[in-house]
């Protein structure tokens, strides 16, 4: 019988209640018993018991409350998981398409996308086609492999986020998701789909080469001004199954990029002086010349 820590958790945290039941049972009989006792100090020790053992159901109830929210992670502290060998793949058998013939006597055609990027309407994440076309993994992925619930914050210390919230306010930069996982296989095709308001953001699909089972962060980095208000989803998917949803809030309007004014050229003054015409002297009338006298004819 294999068993991981995720499962060895889980029965710790059974056991712990199923004691602290018997506790309560035991501590109630106690009590009604030692009401029933003639002698006064033989009833106070019995009652007294019997509060005690409900004390220590308390006690227990508290223990498993601990162990299950700290006791993967404390355990993969101290025992980080090692990663194993990646099995043979199987070949799987391709079912054949079957062809049934049907009659419409009105024939409708009806314009639909090729390619659709918004959750349907049951809630169910799929794998959009035009990322499932991108996988190009041959490894069978495990179907017990499990991830945690996704953690967000702006700050992240060993994998352990600090100060974890659903909601954030602008201006934002960057927000980190942490989570722990098991009974993943190496070469296996895992994709990390970001939505924005049901519409796809981004994606990313890798061969898994993290191990077994251990911590995993993952970051959303956007510029300052693309931080827009609304829901922000994150699925896993490992092949084509969905393995884990989150989401998180943006409130505020991100600030707007400043431009900065580019300077004006400004006009040299020309240093070549400019042609300018020159007047030719006007030309000054002679005086009239003095008409010499004619000779006078003697008779």
């Amino acid at each position: 019988m294999k068993l991981d820590i995720h499962s060895a958790v889980v029965a710790a945290v059974i056991i712990t209640i199923l004691g602290a039941l018997l506790s309560v049972w035991n501590g109630i009989r106690g009590i009604l018993n030692g009401r029933r006792v003639t002698y006064y100090h033989l009833r106070r020790r019995q009652v007294a018991l019997g509060w005690r053992a409900i004390f220590f159901a308390m006690v227990l109830l508290g223990f498993a409350f601990l162990v299950r929210g700290f006791g993967e992670s404390v355990t993969f502290r101290y025992f980080p998981p090692s990663p194993s060998p990646s099995p043979t793949p199987t070949i799987s058998m391709t079912p054949t398409i079957s062809f049934t013939s049907t009659i419409s006597l009105t024939p409708t055609i009806t314009t639909s996308p090729e390619i659709s990027f918004t959750p349907t309407s049951t809630g169910t994440p799929f794998l959009p086609m035009v990322i499932e076309m991108q996988l190009k993994s041959n490894v069978t992925p495990n179907p017990g492999a499990i991830f945690s619930p996704l953690v967000f914050s702006l700050k992240v210390k060993n994998f352990i986020a600090i100060n974890p919230q659903t909601i954030f306010q602008n201006p934002l930069s960057q927000i980190y998701v942490t989570y722990t996982y098991d009974g993943m296989t190496n070469g296996t095709q895992w994709t990390a789909v970001w939505y924005l308001n049901g519409q796809l953001l981004m994606y990313k699909t890798i061969s898994w080469d993290s191990g077994t089972g251990g911590f995993g962060q993952e970051e959303l980095n956007l510029p300052t001004e693309k931080w827009l208000p609304g829901i922000y989803k994150l699925v896993f998917f490992v092949g084509t199954k969905w393995k884990v949803l989150g989401d998180f809030r943006v409130m505020g309007n991100p600030p707007t990029s400043t431009v900065s004014p580019t300077s004006s050229v400004t006009p040299t003054p020309s240093l070549t002086p400019s042609v300018s015409s020159t007047l030719y002297p006007t030309r000054t009338p002679r005086p009239t010349d003095t008409r010499w006298p004619t000779p006078t004819i003697m008779k």
